[in-house]
Protein backbone atom coordinates (compact mmCIF):
# COMPACT_ATOMS: atom_id res chain seq x y z
CA UNK A 1 0.00 0.00 0.00
CA UNK A 2 1.22 3.38 -0.76
CA UNK A 3 0.13 6.77 -0.40
CA UNK A 4 0.68 10.34 -2.00
CA UNK A 5 -0.61 13.67 -1.23
CA UNK A 6 0.26 16.69 -3.00
CA UNK A 7 -0.01 20.33 -2.40
CA UNK A 8 -0.28 22.78 -4.77
CA UNK A 9 0.51 20.55 -7.86
CA UNK A 10 0.20 21.46 -11.10
CA UNK A 11 -3.15 20.23 -12.48
CA UNK A 12 -1.37 17.73 -14.75
CA UNK A 13 0.21 16.47 -11.90
CA UNK A 14 -3.05 15.40 -10.15
CA UNK A 15 -3.99 14.14 -13.50
CA UNK A 16 -1.34 11.84 -13.75
CA UNK A 17 -1.41 10.67 -10.45
CA UNK A 18 -5.46 9.67 -10.69
CA UNK A 19 -4.17 7.78 -13.75
CA UNK A 20 -2.15 5.55 -11.50
CA UNK A 21 -3.98 5.87 -8.48
CA UNK A 22 -7.31 6.39 -6.60
CA UNK A 23 -7.88 9.91 -5.34
CA UNK A 24 -9.73 9.63 -2.15
CA UNK A 25 -10.01 13.20 -0.75
CA UNK A 26 -8.23 16.36 -3.02
CA UNK A 27 -4.56 15.74 -3.28
CA UNK A 28 -4.58 12.36 -1.67
CA UNK A 29 -4.28 9.52 -3.53
CA UNK A 30 -3.47 5.96 -3.02
CA UNK A 31 -2.76 2.45 -4.25
CA UNK A 32 -1.25 -1.18 -4.05
CA UNK A 33 2.28 -1.47 -6.48
CA UNK A 34 5.41 -2.53 -5.93
CA UNK A 35 8.86 -0.66 -5.38
CA UNK A 36 9.82 -0.08 -9.18
CA UNK A 37 6.31 0.96 -9.67
CA UNK A 38 6.22 3.29 -6.58
CA UNK A 39 9.57 4.90 -7.53
CA UNK A 40 8.60 5.68 -11.21
CA UNK A 41 5.19 7.53 -9.86
CA UNK A 42 7.41 9.24 -7.16
CA UNK A 43 10.12 10.51 -10.18
CA UNK A 44 6.95 11.85 -12.12
CA UNK A 45 6.18 13.78 -8.71
CA UNK A 46 9.49 15.08 -8.29
CA UNK A 47 9.87 15.90 -11.49
CA UNK A 48 6.60 18.10 -12.26
CA UNK A 49 5.47 19.44 -7.93
CA UNK A 50 6.56 22.79 -9.60
CA UNK A 51 5.76 25.07 -6.46
CA UNK A 52 4.23 22.65 -4.46
CA UNK A 53 5.26 19.97 -2.29
CA UNK A 54 4.53 16.03 -2.10
CA UNK A 55 5.16 13.30 0.60
CA UNK A 56 4.85 9.65 -0.14
CA UNK A 57 4.22 6.94 2.44
CA UNK A 58 4.63 2.98 1.35
CA UNK A 59 3.85 -0.29 3.58
CA UNK A 60 7.75 -0.90 4.80
CA UNK A 61 9.71 -3.62 6.49
CA UNK A 62 10.74 -1.25 8.93
CA UNK A 63 10.09 -0.42 13.05
CA UNK A 64 7.33 1.54 12.25
CA UNK A 65 6.04 -0.83 9.30
CA UNK A 66 6.18 2.09 6.52
CA UNK A 67 8.92 4.26 4.98
CA UNK A 68 8.26 7.76 3.35
CA UNK A 69 9.79 10.60 1.37
CA UNK A 70 9.08 14.33 0.97
CA UNK A 71 9.86 16.83 -1.85
CA UNK A 72 8.95 21.09 -2.45
CA UNK A 73 8.94 23.26 -0.30
CA UNK A 74 7.03 22.25 3.03
CA UNK A 75 8.12 22.80 6.97
CA UNK A 76 8.00 19.46 7.77
CA UNK A 77 11.60 17.21 7.17
CA UNK A 78 12.22 13.98 7.52
CA UNK A 79 14.91 13.69 9.72
CA UNK A 80 16.70 9.86 11.22
CA UNK A 81 16.89 9.89 14.64
CA UNK A 82 18.81 6.74 15.81
CA UNK A 83 17.67 4.69 12.48
CA UNK A 84 13.70 5.96 13.16
CA UNK A 85 12.21 8.35 10.47
CA UNK A 86 10.96 11.34 12.24
CA UNK A 87 9.12 14.47 11.02
CA UNK A 88 10.94 18.31 11.79
CA UNK A 89 9.51 21.07 11.90
CA UNK A 90 11.11 24.18 10.39
CA UNK A 91 10.33 27.65 11.90
CA UNK A 92 7.79 29.51 10.19
CA UNK A 93 10.15 32.13 7.50
CA UNK A 94 9.74 35.73 9.16
CA UNK A 95 7.79 38.30 7.45
CA UNK A 96 9.54 41.57 6.37
CA UNK A 97 9.03 44.23 9.11
CA UNK A 98 9.15 47.67 8.10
Amino acid sequence: MMIVVVENAPPRLRGRLAVWLLEVRAGVYLGDYGRRTREHIWDEVQGTIGEGNAVIAWTAPTDAGFAFETCGEQRREPVDFDGFRLVAFRPKASGTSH
